[in-house]
């Protein structure tokens, strides 16, 4: 059967497209990862993930689709050894109240709905057996009480860690999981941003319009790198799972516009990568950057420097969302490296950053893949526009990348 054609990518610098593929006609893509030759991809709007097999990066081939339970949404996801997590969560993007984006990412979610409304969803981790990668075989479930999980970090051995929206907070909070048994996972710990716990009679110290909420957190070694979108950067000491504790907490918003969504820690250079996602369309959430930490002193992080933006075209005016969304998060087993960082842009596609000097990033290469052929976006009046969402580079040096309607773009660096 020949191969359909490349779409053609908007634009490209020391980075070539070799593969794409539309996962098996659910072309939104959230999280990807890629283990043992196998793509794991959450789906924004299907309800589910697709597992597509990529050991042949130019001829990637949809194997296997999981439906998530009614009114769930799947859009996280981590692979390590035989275990696959997967987040469940109420689906708000398929709730009417979410259809502008700035209900969803300029207030607590409890503020408009509850994890007391009707039960049509599932909240909580779902664990699968894949040492039959196109086969997921569900083992475990941690079940919780309220909208759900957001993300995990999982990397291997007995721990992992969520952000869950759980009964009684204001947002997601940051949750340790015991997973000794991986058939019966348990919540081992628990830290929130002071004003989250209404239930414990806090009230919210930050101003209207703001979201404190846990997006993820990447860990290295006892630290927890949480990143709290509006809330800002904490670094927690999670020596005792059970009991996390404060180290350093950074919020540069305002005069800064907020969403700082991934923190990678570079431990040999004691060096931090942080990130802010841009939000709302046409920058109408301010300008959104990729910061550098100096972290010698984990209680008193130094931003010290910012990441180039992306300038060869008028990307603010192109529509949608553009500026930072994610990184490659340098998980074990993955392409590792403290010096060469890769992100996605939204509408300015995949960068790739030389950080050699720390004072003086400097882009490398870039790919911005062609806008969707249809949008699976069901939210009135999207754009039909790339936004390049997640990114996972593989021990190969091969980039991966999601995009909410424009299926899976498989890149090839060549800086």
């Amino acid at each position: 059967m020949a191969s359909q054609p490349l779409p053609q990518p908007e634009y490209s610098r020391n980075m070539r497209l070799i593969g794409h593929s539309n996962q098996g006609g659910r072309p939104d893509g959230v999280q990807v990862m890629v283990h043992r030759g196998y793509a794991y991809i959450g789906h924004m709007v299907s309800q589910g993930f697709s597992i597509v097999d990529v050991r042949d990066a130019k001829n990637p081939r949809a194997v296997g689709f999981v439906p998530a339970p009614p009114g769930t949404w799947n859009v996280h996801l981590q692979a390590h050894d035989d275990l696959l997590l997967v987040i469940n969560a109420r689906d708000l993007f398929a709730d009417a109240r979410f259809a502008d984006e700035k209900v969803y990412y300029t207030r607590a979610i409890s503020q408009t709905v509850s994890g007391n409304d009707a039960r049509g969803w599932s909240a909580g981790v779902r664990i699968f057996d894949i040492s039959t990668p196109e086969r997921p075989q569900e083992i475990g479930f941690l079940a919780l009480e309220g909208i759900g999980v957001h993300r995990i970090w999982y990397v291997g051995g007995r721990w992992a860690y969520v952000s869950a929206l759980i009964d009684g907070y204001s947002d997601y909070i940051f949750l340790t999981v015991d997973l000794a048994d991986p058939r019966n996972p348990q919540i081992a710990g628990r830290w929130w941003l002071p004003g989250m716990h209404g239930a414990g009679g806090e009230t919210p110290s930050w101003p209207e319009g703001k979201r404190y909420a846990l997006h993820h957190a990447i860990i290295s070694g006892d630290t927890a790198y949480a990143s709290w979108r509006d809330g800002g950067l904490t670094l927690l000491d999670i020596r005792d799972r059970s009991r996390p504790q404060l180290i350093a907490h950074r919020n540069w918003s305002p005069p800064f516009g907020g969403g700082t969504h991934t923190a990678l820690p570079l431990p040999e250079r004691d060096l931090l990568v942080v990130l802010d996602e841009a939000v709302l369309d046409n920058q109408e959430d301010g300008e959104k950057l990729i910061w550098l930490f100096d972290i010698r002193e984990p209680a008193n992080p130094i931003s010290i420097s910012t990441f180039p933006q992306p300038n060869e075209r008028d990307y603010v005016s192109k529509g949608a969302h553009f500026g930072p969304h994610n990184l490659h998060e340098n998980r074990p087993g993955s392409f590792v490296s403290s010096t060469l960082i890769f992100a996605t842009y939204q509408n300015a596609g995949v960068r790739a950053y030389d950080i050699s000097n720390p004072y003086q990033p400097k882009e490398t290469g870039a790919l911005v893949p062609a806008a969707p052929q249809t949008m699976m976006d069901k939210r009135p009046g999207r754009p039909q526009v790339i936004q390049s969402c997640d990114v996972f580079v593989d021990a190969q040096g091969i980039i991966y990348s999601t995009d909410y309607n424009g299926g899976l773009s498989i890149i090839e660096y060549q800086g």
